[in-house]
């Protein structure tokens, strides 16, 4: 994710809104918008992970199954569609139940990689907090929710999880 992505674009537009009203002195106008920027950009964020890692999903089984239009069907309807947030637990620190999807060899080799890499733990327990975050959002009454962070802390998560999202392209990318 070196270029720039919808996401990235989401947060510089709004928080150039959210200057504006503050340079306008609109302090009622600020905290509405701060409110419902941050949910947007959460939202945002979390769907736009859960569409690149259900199009890495689709591009590894239509690798795998070389382009066999009845197995990317199955695989399509029973394993990827409506099945991506099954994937993670999103309250967990880690990623393994993904990983193990596709077999103890690949989850023992991302292990082994997670343990090599500060970083990558990092950016998986990102990831999963912004899913966790989303799910609350999602399924607490998205009007009433209350969100415990900032746009900027959201954003910050986001950077900060794409560093997984490019590390399984990589990964999924080369098997």
């Amino acid at each position: 994710m070196t270029s720039e992505s919808i996401v990235d674009r989401i947060y510089r537009d709004n928080l150039d809104i959210l200057i504006f009203l503050e340079e306008k002195n609109e302090p009622s106008f600020v905290i509405q918008f701060n409110t419902l920027f941050t949910k947007t950009l959460l939202l945002s964020a979390a769907s736009y992970f859960e569409y690149e890692i259900c199009r890495m999903v689709r591009a590894f089984i239509k690798h795998k199954a070389q382009n066999d239009e009845c197995i990317i069907a199955i695989v399509n309807q029973k394993a990827i569609d409506r099945q991506y947030h099954t994937y993670f637990d999103w309250t967990g620190r880690n990623a393994n139940k993904f990983f193990s999807l596709f077999g103890p060899t690949f989850k023992a080799d991302r292990v082994q990689d997670i343990k090599n890499n500060p970083d990558l733990e990092l950016a998986i327990k990102s990831f999963l907090e912004l899913g966790d975050e989303r799910n609350k959002l999602v399924h607490q009454n998205f009007a009433d929710c209350t969100i415990q962070k900032t746009a900027k802390e959201v954003y910050d998560l986001y950077q900060q999880a794409a560093k997984f999202i490019d590390f399984l392209d990589s990964q999924l990318s080369s098997l």
